[in-house]
């Protein structure tokens, strides 16, 4: 029972930890190389994907899709689509996508003459999947080892999610201390007075059997 309980947990912290890392902003610093429209057919990573622009069908099994191609200064090359999160999650209320492609478009630069930009996105990129992150946000920075600044509202959003979840798993102890191990120990002395009731009459038959056997 101590292994499930021990998997259960780490299994939920993993999956919790999973949801932060994909839903929190994170910066990129890098080189818009190209800006494009794509037709997107959704399947099994449609979750992966935003939910279409305000005002747009909602129903459609495929949309296009803005995307932003860019590369960092060693080498690698990342790819993030411009979608509307409009009111749902995760809560950036992104309702400019049509700008942001603009912006980035104005910012493309070659590596003779590179234009470095600091993207925010949140998501993952996953090549197998076929998903992307989702920019939220592009600005000019002075080069390529810009600092992006401290991230203070994932602190914040973090620092908050621990309290109340310290604060939870504190009442929680004290319910169960106070309203449910009571409970528990009625019933396991009650248990074990029933399972010592038991051996007693075990006892006896026995030793009125023991007496039959002796004669």
């Amino acid at each position: 029972m101590t292994y499930l309980k021990w998997a259960f947990w780490t299994v939920f912290w993993i999956f919790v930890a999973a949801v932060f890392h994909y839903t929190l902003p994170q910066n990129d610093v890098a080189r818009v190389t190209d800006t494009y429209e794509k037709r997107i057919d959704f399947g099994e990573n449609s979750i992966f994907w935003a939910s279409p622009d305000v005002g747009a069908d909602q129903t459609t099994i495929n949309r296009d899709v803005f995307f932003i191609q860019t590369k960092r200064a060693n080498g690698r090359v990342m790819v993030y689509r411009n979608e509307d999160t409009g009111w749902s999650w995760p809560p950036y209320f992104k309702f400019d996508t049509s700008n942001l492609q603009a912006e980035a478009a104005d910012l493309k630069s070659s590596a003779e003459s590179p234009k470095w930009v600091a993207i925010k996105h949140y998501g993952w990129r996953n090549e197998f999947l076929s998903i992307f992150p989702n920019a939220v946000g592009v600005r000019q920075v002075d080069g390529p080892d810009a600092s992006t600044g401290i991230p203070w509202l994932n602190i914040l959003i973090l620092v908050v999610f621990l309290a109340i979840s310290f604060a939870i798993w504190r009442r929680w102890r004290r319910f169960r201390a106070a309203r449910i191990d009571p409970v528990m120990d009625d019933i396991q002395g009650g248990l074990d007075a029933a399972g010592d009731h038991i051996s007693e009459r075990r006892s006896r038959v026995k030793r009125w059997l023991d007496t039959w056997r002796a004669k």
